[in-house]
């Protein structure tokens, strides 16, 4: 029987350098596999990061559609289903709304990775309470929401419906009017809910005057008239209103004009301010600033009271 060579190193000529051994030579040899096997190893792991990149850039010009769909319904009798949406933030509306609208009346136990973030943001955008939504998932299986509701701040009337709108007009929700909230002021008239912020700034103008404002009505889509929680209305021009607001201010601290038995401040016309009193022939006036009185008749009927005269506004 023949025997097989043994073959030998060849001997280390004297004065030739060590061969050295490396650090990662030493840590594979240590492993409990082949070279061969490790090798085989990371050419499939870099195999399989190319193929990710490849099915990641696909996905971004919309290729996959079916890939992805299969692989959210994969995950999903995994066990990453949605089983619990979690809503944070709600003052005004409830839950039940916020959940019919994120998901469209659905059944929440779907895969997880099937939600598209993005379209429930934009659902819940379009209804009117919400000003801003945050959507996230938790894996294994709950959607977060958070809302930021819009604040309420006036109430608009119009053709007899009453609807919440907030400071930028936005229609928030239909009241009743036994409902009304308290503390909101009340605009009339078409296109008063668009007209809301520049209502809120006139109003800032004259802050004296603003706890007593029931009402403002938006007239011919050009000018406001006022109405005091007294009854009176007051009538401002279409060009500087703020301005004449404040001058009704000033003369209403100097002397008391609401609450005097007047109905009607008419302060269209820039130079004066005309008054007028309830009754058939309603008395009117205006005067110099600064002015009150009248001159009666002798029989007890005055036909004329002085006011104001505002040349200044």
């Amino acid at each position: 029987m023949s025997r097989q060579p043994v073959r030998r190193s060849p001997p280390r000529r004297p004065g030739a350098p060590r061969r050295k051994t490396s650090f990662g030579d030493r840590l594979i040899a240590k492993l409990p596999i082949s070279h061969d096997t490790l090798r085989r190893m990371v050419t499939w792991t870099f195999l399989g990061v190319g193929g990710a990149a490849v099915l990641a850039g696909a996905t971004w010009f919309g290729v996959p559609g079916m890939i992805g769909g299969a692989i959210a319904e994969s995950t999903g009798r995994a066990g990453m289903r949605v089983e619990q949406v979690d809503i944070t933030g709600l003052k005004k509306m409830d839950r039940e709304t916020v959940y019919a609208v994120a998901l469209e009346n659905q059944a929440a136990e779907r895969p997880l990775l099937a939600v598209d973030l993005d379209a429930v943001r934009k659902r819940l955008l379009a209804y009117g309470w919400i000003a801003d939504a945050y959507v996230s998932r938790r894996f294994p299986d709950r959607l977060l929401i958070h809302i930021v509701e819009r604040e309420p701040a006036a109430i608009w009337q119009n053709e007899g419906q009453l609807t919440l709108i907030d400071a930028n007009g936005v229609l928030l929700a239909p009241i009743d009017a036994d409902h009304m909230p308290a503390g909101l002021p009340l605009v009339i008239g078409p296109g008063a809910a668009q007209q809301e912020a520049a209502y809120q700034q006139l109003l800032a103008a004259a802050p004296a005057l603003r706890p007593r404002v029931k009402a403002a009505t938006w007239v011919g889509n050009r000018r406001w008239d006022i109405t005091f929680d007294s009854g009176e209305t007051l009538l401002l021009p279409q060009d500087n209103a703020a301005q004449a607001l404040v001058k009704f201010a000033e003369m209403e601290g100097a002397k008391p004009l609401l609450g005097k038995g007047w109905v009607r401040f008419d302060m269209r016309d820039p130079n004066k301010l005309v008054a007028r009193k309830p009754g058939p022939d309603s008395n009117r006036a205006d005067a110099d600033q600064g002015e009150n009185g009248g001159n009666g008749t002798g029989n007890g009927t005055t036909t004329e009271t002085r006011v104001a005269r505002t040349g200044d506004v």
